[in-house]
């Protein structure tokens, strides 16, 4: 699906505001634009922090304008419409009560404790008060609360923002998205005023910042209802959490339907199905997927690729088994760092007396949720040399995580799944190179399978960390370099790594314009030691390799997934599970058609003939739908002149083609990996 052309984002524009004016006077004084998709909602202080623009400083400040059109821009949008929606609820719904109301990632929620569950006609009849209360021109008014006890006082029959009180008093924990609420210096209440009187019509807990008015939300639509736990926490109440999403304008808000729209018919679930890939059967269980016969053969070309370029980058191959004993997760710390992620123990290997008594005690056996602990006793299981280094270890290994019944989706989060699992073990000396030459390789693969657009992550040292600061600072600044040897571009997340190594995450752009995250690099202090891993260095001495982590589809599960919606189930022909598909025209030219097959099958390639009683016409549409790259059309010509006919997805289609060379132009097609879909106008055919 084609996307809009995407455009460097110029400069926002900077605004004095003097001491006692407020940012919106300012604002209009400096001409910016008050209406449209560019219209300024709210500035950017010298402190980084987004203001409303009845924010009158004490100080003259320079600031910066944040427009509707903007990311930050549309948070504050998606933000203001949450409110409108939880005024629409409690005026229709007078006894709900109020949870939070976030901005999210292209949208925004907000959670109701109500009577009843809410139903599409509710979501209907909530769209059309919410335009009333936008057509109203609302203007969204800060106020601060001078305390605890006031804001107790006034908030007395909302139960959860009460919650939310005690959490900002210091009482508990605040998370991401309850900071929307509470979040900041000050507890603050936004009132939603009457423009003709001046009167409060409404109000809620919030840290803001708001657009100027509700008419500020040109655009928004409800999307659908979950229900959600308080805070996340199942032993909480369950609340109704409705889903929207605003845009600066309705062209915007029609494009981002449309998106969502074609997401719908790429969501590899529904293709799973109607092309017979994968399924998930209730017998075996939430999210462990069973791969059929033609996703079986588009998964095995994925890996047979990835083996080969594996072997080619001088990566050696190991096997490791399903189940372990929990001795080696509590070596490796996982036990006590990621127990709640892992499938419950099984006690085995207990043996009892004939009266019942413990003749010797059993152990815990646990399916393992990564294979990184049992490479590392592959190294440790001999004697190493640093002649030996870099070591690189590459398992397709199957692991297990206990992930919640709410958060499994398709073949992108899974409970069962298959990691491309690379450890490599080096020197200190060795680590730049290795790093720069593994990211070079793990972009290099991913833009083999069809992607093309990537964007990084370098997560570094947290405050907490485990190790010694001047190894943090070298595998920092190494991971640094890899990136900019890459030419990648990156952010950094300062403080965001783990406790005990930093990392990049590389993330991948698809057909829709989609992130996802996919390869991880890692560098590992704590396993190391955790497992005595030792090499003998030049002078003799025993030294501590590196230990880099690497997964590069991340699992081949949620890369298959990734890549069915990449191509909306159109695969490439070098991955498609029927590369070629022959269509006699009449039954007297299906002989031919199996000479043809036959020749192409010498060549490696996946080819039926369709002899079904079906008419020529349904055919090439059974097989069009299914997505098969090739479709060689005969009829008495083409056997005649020992020829086929090309059709092709796209409807064109190359008549008279001689089999030899058709035969040819297909398998080099394929030999070449091409990711596009071929047709009349991209294969070649040579004369």
């Amino acid at each position: 699906m084609a996307q809009p052309p995407v455009h460097a984002a110029a400069p926002a524009p900077r605004v004095v505001v003097p001491a006692g004016t407020t940012a919106g006077a300012a604002v209009r004084e400096a001409g910016l634009p008050g209406k449209g998709p560019d219209a300024v909602v709210v500035v950017r202080d010298g402190e980084g922090r987004l203001r409303d623009l009845a924010w009158a400083p004490d100080v003259e400040v320079e600031v910066e304008a944040v427009a509707a059109d903007t990311e930050e821009g549309r948070s504050v949008l998606r933000h203001s419409c949450a409110h409108v929606l939880a005024q629409a609820v409690q005026q229709l719904f007078p006894e709900a009560k109020l949870g939070i109301g976030p901005p999210i990632k292209d949208g925004f929620y907000y959670d109701f404790d109500v009577e009843r569950p809410f139903t599409p006609e509710d979501l209907q009849a909530l769209e059309k008060r919410m335009k009333q209360i936008i057509k109203g021109a609302q203007r969204f008014s800060r106020r601060v609360v001078d305390s605890v006890d006031a804001a107790k006082a006034e908030l007395a029959a909302e139960p959860y923002k009460l919650e939310l009180v005690d959490l900002k008093s210091g009482e508990d924990t605040v998370d991401t998205d309850e900071v929307m609420e509470v979040g900041g210096g000050e507890l603050t209440i936004y009132d939603n005023l009457d423009p003709r009187t001046g009167e409060r019509v409404w109000g809620d807990l919030c840290r803001g910042p708001h657009v100027p008015t509700t008419k500020h939300i040109p655009a928004f639509t409800l999307t659908r209802v979950a229900a959600a736990y308080w805070r996340g926490n199942e032993k909480n109440p369950q609340l109704q959490r409705i889903y929207g999403t605003a845009w600066e304008s309705q062209e915007a808000l029609d494009r981002h339907l449309e998106l969502i729209a074609e997401a719908e018919r790429r969501d590899h679930r529904k293709l799973g199905a109607e092309l017979d890939m994968f399924s998930f059967p209730d017998e075996i269980g939430s999210g462990l997927a069973v791969f059929h016969p033609k996703g079986g053969i588009i998964r095995k070309a994925m890996e047979d690729y990835s083996r080969r370029r594996h072997e080619e980058e001088g990566y050696e191959f190991v096997y490791t088994p399903h189940i372990t004993k929990a001795q080696l997760y509590e070596i490796s710390g996982h036990l006590g760092w990621y127990a709640d992620g892992m499938f419950p123990p099984m006690h085995l290997d207990a043996e009892l007396n004939e009266d019942g008594t413990v003749r010797k005690p059993g152990q815990d056996y646990y399916l393992k949720p990564m294979n990184c602990p049992m490479h590392n006793l592959i190294f440790r299981a001999r004697g190493r040399s640093y002649r030996e280094l870099p070591l690189r270890l590459f398992e397709f290994g199957g692991v297990y995580r206990y992930e919640k019944s709410g958060v499994v989706h398709g073949l992108t989060r899974v409970r069962g799944f298959t990691q491309d699992d690379a450890h490599i073990y080096c020197t200190p000396d060795q680590l730049q190179d290795e790093l720069a030459a593994l990211l070079d390789f793990v972009l290099g693969l991913l833009r083999d399978y069809g992607l093309t657009e990537f964007t990084a992550e370098l997560s570094t040292r947290p405050d907490k960390y485990v190790g010694k600061l001047e190894d943090w600072d070298k595998a920092e600044a190494a991971l640094e370099e890899a990136l900019r040897r890459a030419g990648l571009p990156y952010r950094i997340g300062h403080g965001e790594g783990t406790f005990y190594a930093p990392k990049i995450d590389v993330h991948c752009t698809d057909a829709l314009g989609r992130s996802w995250q996919l390869s991880t690099l890692q560098v590992d202090f704590q396993l190391p030691d955790r497992f005595e891993l030792e090499y003998t260095a030049p002078d003799g001495s025993r030294q501590r390799p590196y230990m880099i982590h690497r997964a590069l589809f991340g699992s081949i599960e949620r890369f298959f997934g990734i890549l069915t919606e990449h191509y909306a189930g159109a695969f490439p022909a070098w991955l498609a599970p029927v590369q070629v598909v022959g269509i006699p025209i009449a039954d007297e030219h299906a002989e031919h058609l199996l000479g043809v097959a036959k020749a192409l099958r010498a060549k490696g390639i996946r080819v039926e003939v369709d002899t079904s009683d079906d008419r020529m016409q349904k055919k090439i549409r059974n097989h069009t739908t299914a997505k098969v790259p090739f479709l060689l059309l005969a009829g008495g010509k083409d056997v005649e002149a020992g020829a086929v006919s090309f059709r092709f997805r796209d409807g064109s289609q190359v008549n008279g083609v001689p089999v030899a060379r058709a035969v040819e132009a297909i398998e080099g097609w394929i030999a070449r990996r091409e990711n596009a879909s071929p047709s009349a106008k991209t294969l070649t055919i040579e004369a």
